[in-house]
């Protein structure tokens, strides 16, 4: 790079280094006092600063004191609420209760949303759609599934989960930060911190979206729901795109080669180092790796997306939807090649699942959109020998509630958010399979056995992982944080 230049720069970050020094001293030096009358520990200061020592995939080490089952993990985020009365929480006695009122004996004064406090009844409506138990478990799997019934031996249903939140943001936050209210990092944002990655070509965390046939997407994902929050912005989610570039500016601009690039990054890598020396600020690092990934993905990224080399009997598997991009499917088989590539996290969003109007209408399209792409998945990873390390998730925000929103008839009836219990399910990566975990009450209302707070759902998932949830943490504004808070335990009962 120019010599010129650099004594440049050099001569004004030593001008501005003088003057941050000067007008900032007092505050600088009582700091310095405060942390020594406080004794600060060292850990505490090296968790504010993220300057751990890091193995050779970039995590952190020590951090995996327990034998990990999982290497990586795809997240099926249904987005919206699915509704585990029409799905897999099967109540056939409902029928008899058609058109009454909830008992308060079962609702217990439960807070309710918008949509119907005001309601002067809340007549149960028994689902329309038929159960089969599947396979050698017996799980019960609605008619809708036919695909996910078809897999239901290597699954575990967790039909017991919880969560307090009852409108959508909140709820979204909460189950993928910890938190309900935003600028937390998410899930895997604190995974890929902790553990890294195997692939030097693509980021260790990335996100996919799409958008269901029914249409209905009143309460779109937001970015921050794979922000990086307070951690280093190198753990964030880079999302792929499904027009377009898959990734904004992966291609060159005309009159750009790849070596007046190359040569680009190597002189922004040097001014960031030369910054990064004088400020000590650890976001100036992550700037510098995320240019220079940037770069490695102008290779790495049309790779990754051009399923030509893909044979026939995948699109068999996943279905001619698998072809279309920006389809849940597509997304599926995406992901599939994202942790074969050594990805740590894919997170998928499918949006469309706020049915509160018309079930029979829009539930159907729903799971016409995920049913076989999500038990294609399932049987894709398990004949490639990598189900048993990589965890699947499928699952919501929450579920919905057993009486109607609105008009209730036998052909058309709506469902208000629930949070009290809904259903989710595991599969690989150490999750025992086929077994369905606790149970609701006899309205799909209330747990009755083995509950299954969201934190400890993610205290499962990083102890699967490898990780003890209450040591991963990260020091901010003066507070230890994690992505349990202080709650959580691991469900030992779905462990294999």
């Amino acid at each position: 790079m120019n010599q010129p230049i650099i004594n440049q720069f050099e001569s004004h970050l030593n001008a501005v280094s003088r003057r941050h020094f000067l007008s900032s001293s007092a505050m600088g030096i009582g700091s310095a006092a405060l942390a020594g009358l406080l004794n600060e520990s060292a850990s505490a200061s090296n968790v504010s600063t993220g300057q751990f020592s890091r193995d050779e995939f970039g995590g952190i080490n020590g951090i995996r004191d327990i034998a990990p089952k999982a290497k990586q993990v795809i997240y099926l985020f249904q987005s919206g609420g699915p509704s585990q009365i029409e799905l897999f929480d099967h109540k056939p006695g409902l029928e008899a209760r058609f058109g009454q009122n909830i008992p308060d004996s079962v609702r217990m004064g439960q807070r309710l949303t918008g949509f119907t406090n005001k309601q002067k009844t809340l007549p149960v409506a028994p689902s329309k759609y038929q159960f089969k138990k599947r396979g050698d478990s017996g799980a019960t799997v609605s008619e809708l599934l036919p695909h996910i019934g078809s897999v239901a031996d290597d699954l575990c249903f967790i039909k017991s989960v919880y969560t307090e939140a009852i409108n959508h943001d909140p709820a979204r936050t909460f189950i993928q930060t910890g938190a309900q209210l935003a600028g937390r990092p998410s899930m895997g944002t604190w995974v890929t911190y902790g553990l890294g990655s195997e692939c030097h070509d693509l980021p260790s965390f990335m996100v996919l979206t799409s958008i269901g046939s029914c249409k209905r997407t009143p309460q779109p994902v937001s970015s921050r729901l794979w922000g990086s929050g307070f951690l280093p912005s190198e753990y964030q989610g880079v999302k792929l795109q499904s027009v377009g570039d898959p990734i904004l500016y992966v291609s060159n601009p005309e009159g750009v080669d790849r070596g007046l690039q190359g040569r680009t990054i190597d002189g922004l890598s040097a001014l960031n180092d030369l910054h990064s020396s004088r400020m000590g600020d650890p976001e100036i690092e992550a700037r510098t790796k995320q240019y220079e990934m940037a770069f490695r993905m102008q290779m790495s990224v049309p790779d990754l997306t051009d399923i030509n080399d893909e044979p026939a009997s995948t699109f068999e598997l996943y279905g001619d939807d698998a072809k279309q991009r920006g389809t849940f499917a597509a997304n599926c088989l995406l992901a599939r090649r994202m942790v074969e590539r050594g990805v740590r996290f894919v997170q998928l969003y499918h949006n469309g699942w706020d049915h509160h109007q018309n079930i029979p209408r829009d539930l159907p399209l729903m799971c016409g959109d995920v049913d076989r792409a999500s038990a294609a998945l399932i049987k894709d990873l398990k004949q490639r020998g990598m189900l048993d390390e990589t965890l699947v998730i499928w699952g919501g925000e929450f579920g919905r509630t057993v009486f109607t929103e609105g008009a209730l008839t036998r052909e058309k009836y709506g469902r208000d958010h629930h949070g009290r219990c809904f259903t989710m399910w595991m599969a690989g990566g150490g999750i025992k399979p086929g077994t369905t975990y606790g149970a609701t009450d006899d309205y799909s209302y209330n747990v009755a056995e083995n509950p299954v707070h969201v934190h400890d759902l993610q205290a499962t998932i990083l102890h699967l992982l490898g990780i003890d949830h209450t040591r991963l943490s990260y020091r901010y504004q003066g507070r230890d944080f994690r992505l349990t808070d202080v709650h959580g335990h691991v469900v030992k009962g779905i462990i294999s």
